[in-house]
C-alpha cells in the first residue's frame, strides 16, 4: 500500500471536555466538518488521503500517535476545528497530547522521516504563534487551508521542508517564527466537493440527547451538514469569524445541499441532522428555497438549526417545521437589556417574546442558549437571565459560562488587561474540571461557575418543565432527564454563593 499524503485527525477529547456528561452519553458525537471539507477537497485534487476521528474511535492520545506512525503519510493535520465557537480552544490539549507523542517517538515506521505535523483550525488561526511556540508542531494553517494544503503537499512531494513561501502557512526555524499573509476566504462554496463523508464511520456518529427526545433510543446514524459559513454580526464574546479572518457570510446553493443530504439518507439512513451553519435563518430566500427541496423528497428527518429572533417569521417557521426543522436553537443570552448591549446583542426582549411565540405556535422545539457572567453581570442580572428560562420554559436549554475564547473581543481584552484566564486550554471547557469563566467587575470566576451549576439544576429539576416533557415525550424522556439530573460535574473553581 502506498504511502498517503495526507491523513486528518480528529482529536479524541470527550472525557476532558464533556467531564461527567461523556460517561452519561448526553453528549453528541458529531461528524468532523473540516477534517471532511478539506479531506473531500484535496481527494478531488488527485491526493491520497485519509481521516482518523479518534473521538468515535476512543482512541487515546498515545493509541492516536500509534495510528498515525502506522499509516506513515506524508502529511498529517490535526484539525481542531468544531463546528461552534466553543469547539476548538478545549481541543488543543488533546492535539497537543497526540503532537507530544508523535515527537517522542520519533520517525514513522514506513520512511525514514516521519510525517510533517500540522495544526488547522479556528485556534491555530488566532493565535498561531503562539502555537508554534507552544506545541510540537511543524506548520500552523491560518484560515480555512483551500489554498495552503495543495501547495504544502506538492512541496513535501518534492522533498522540500522548513520554510516555505505557501499562503497562510506559518513555521518555526530555530526558535524564530516565520510566517506568509493569509489567503481569502474560499469564494465560491458550491465549487467544493461534498465532505468526504465515506472515509468516516458514519454510522458511529451519535445525536445529542436532547434532539431525539422524541426517540431516546435512536440517536444513531447521525449527520451535519452546512448551508453557509461564516457570520456577519460581531458580538464581542463569539471568535467563530476567526478562522474566516473577517465578517461575513457565503452561502452554498440549496441545489447543493440536497445534493448531500440525499447522500447522507441513501448511504447511511441517516434521519437526525445538524445544520452547522452559525446563522441559519437569515437569507429568507436561501431557507425557504432549501425547505421546498427538502419537502418534495417526502424525507422524514429531524434536523435543528441556529437562528435569531429578530430574523424568524411564521411562514419560515412553518416551512422549516414541514422540512423536518423540528427544533430551532436561540442565543438568547440574557434576559437583562444592559447586559446585551454591553456584548452588542440585540436587546429587544420583545420581539425575543414574539419570537418564542411564532415558534411554539408553528410545532416547534426550542433550544434556549443563555450565558452567565457576561460583561456587566452580577447576582442580579444573571438571576433575571435564570427566570426567563424558567418563564421559557423551552423543551431544552444550554446554560453556559462565559468564557474568554482566543479570537473573540473579550479574549483580547481580558489579556491587554491582565484578567485571570484559564492556565491550560481544557479550563476554556465548559464542562471540564477546570472550567475557569471570566469574571466580571462584580463577580468571581468561581461565583459565576457556582450559578451557572445551580441554574441547570434548577431548570431540569423544576416540576413545571417536566410536566410539559411528560406530556410532549412520555414518561421515558422525563425517566431520562430525571437520570441526568443526578450527578453533578466535577469542578475546581466553583464558589459558594448565599
Amino acid at each position: 500500500m502506498s504511502r498517503p499524503d495526507v491523513l486528518f485527525v480528529k482529536p479524541g477529547s470527550q472525557k476532558g471536555v464533556y467531564g461527567k456528561t461523556s460517561d452519561f452519553g448526553l453528549t453528541a458525537f458529531e461528524p468532523p466538518l473540516w477534517a471532511s471539507l478539506l479531506a473531500g477537497f484535496l481527494r478531488v485534487q488527485g491526493y491520497a488521503v485519509e481521516v482518523c476521528d479518534a473521538e468515535v474511535e476512543g482512541l487515546s492520545h498515545a493509541a492516536t500517535a500509534d495510528r498515525i506512525r502506522a499509516v506513515d503519510p506524508l502529511l498529517v493535520v490535526i484539525a481542531v476545528s468544531g463546528s461552534n465557537p466553543s469547539a476548538s480552544t478545549m481541543n488543543m490539549t488533546g492535539s497537543g497530547q497526540i503532537l507530544k507523542h508523535l515527537r517522542e517517538a520519533g520517525s514513522g515506521t514506513g520512511s525514514a522521516q516521519g510525517p510533517v505535523t500540522l495544526l488547522q483550525g479556528l485556534h491555530p488561526s488566532y493565535l498561531p504563534e503562539r502555537t508554534l511556540r507552544e506545541e510540537a508542531v511543524d506548520h500552523v494553517c491560518q484560515g480555512e487551508g483551500f489554498l495552503t494544503l495543495p501547495p504544502l503537499l506538492d512541496a513535501l512531494r518534492a522533498g522540500k521542508r522548513g520554510h516555505l513561501k505557501i499562503p497562510g502557512l506559518w513555521t518555526v526555524q530555530g526558535g524564530v517564527v516565520l510566517s506568509n499573509p493569509r489567503p481569502a476566504p474560499w469564494s465560491d462554496l458550491d465549487a467544493l466537493p461534498m465532505p468526504a463523508w465515506d472515509l468516516l464511520p458514519m454510522k458511529s456518529y451519535r445525536a445529542h440527547n436532547w434532539h431525539c427526545f422524541d426517540d431516546i433510543t435512536k440517536r444513531q446514524p447521525y449527520g451535519i451538514i452546512y448551508t453557509s459559513l461564516g457570520c456577519p454580526f460581531d458580538c464581542s464574546f463569539c471568535c467563530i469569524n476567526s478562522l474566516f479572518g473577517k465578517r461575513g457570510i457565503r452561502y452554498r446553493s440549496p441545489a447543493r445541499v440536497v445534493e448531500e443530504i440525499d447522500f447522507l439518507v441513501s448511504q447511511y439512513g441517516i434521519r437526525n441532522i445538524k445544520i452547522i451553519d452559525e446563522m441559519f435563518v437569515l437569507k429568507e430566500s436561501h431557507v425557504l428555497e432549501l425547505c421546498d427541496r427538502i419537502i418534495e423528497r417526502g424525507y422524514d428527518l429531524n434536523m435543528w438549526a441556529y437562528a435569531r429572533t429578530n430574523t424568524v417569521k411564521p411562514h419560515l417557521l412553518a416551512r422549516m417545521k414541514q422540512a423536518g426543522i423540528h427544533w430551532v436553537a436561540y442565543g438568547f443570552e440574557a434576559g437583562n437589556k444592559r447586559v446585551l448591549q454591553a456584548v452588542n446583542k440585540a436587546a429587544d426582549l420583545e420581539a425575543t417574546s414574539r419570537a418564542i411565540e411564532m415558534t411554539y405556535r408553528e410545532g416547534l422545539y426550542i433550544v434556549a442558549n443563555f450565558i452567565f457572567g457576561l460583561p456587566g453581570d452580577d447576582w442580579e442580572s444573571m438571576q433575571d437571565s435564570l427566570n426567563m428560562a424558567l418563564e421559557i420554559n423551552a423543551e431544552w436549554g444550554n446554560f453556559y459560562c462565559t468564557m474568554a475564547y482566543p479570537g473573540s473581543r473579550i479574549f483580547d481584552e481580558a489579556v491587554a488587561n491582565g484578567t485571570s484566564l484559564p492556565a491550560t486550554w481544557q479550563g476554556y471547557s465548559q464542562y471540564s474540571i477546570e472550567a475557569l469563566p471570566l469574571p466580571t467587575e462584580q463577580l468571581t470566576s468561581g461565583e459565576i461557575l457556582s450559578f451557572r451549576d445551580y441554574a441547570f439544576d434548577a431548570y431540569y429539576k423544576n416540576p413545571r418543565y417536566l410536566a410539559k416533557m411528560d406530556r410532549l415525550f412520555g414518561v421515558e424522556t422525563v425517566r431520562h432527564i430525571q437520570e441526568m439530573t443526578r450527578f453533578t460535574l466535577n469542578r475546581a473553581h466553583t464558589q459558594l454563593f448565599a
